[in-house]
């Protein structure tokens, strides 16, 4: 499902999980069901936010090198140079 991109199978996969006897998939399973419709067009659609989510990373851990140090023009000589 994951490298194919084959969510539309995901609605079977909790159901077969309850099945079996492990309890720590049946709360992944459980955390499956409340956003259903997301994770199923996480595995489906090819676009990622990825990129984004890394570069939110960078900032921060930036940010948290800095803390108490500096105020926000230092950040940000860091964060355009970095």
């Amino acid at each position: 499902m994951l490298t194919d991109r084959l969510g539309e199978r995901l609605p079977d996969w909790p159901g077969a999980v309850r099945q079996d006897d492990l309890p720590s998939l049946h709360t992944l399973a459980a955390g499956i069901d409340r956003d259903l419709g997301a994770v199923t067009a996480g595995l489906t659609l090819s676009w990622s936010s990825g990129a984004v989510e890394g570069h939110v990373n960078r900032i921060k851990m930036l940010k948290r090198q800095m803390f108490g140090r500096a105020g926000f023009q230092l950040l940000r000589k860091r964060v355009l140079l970095a």
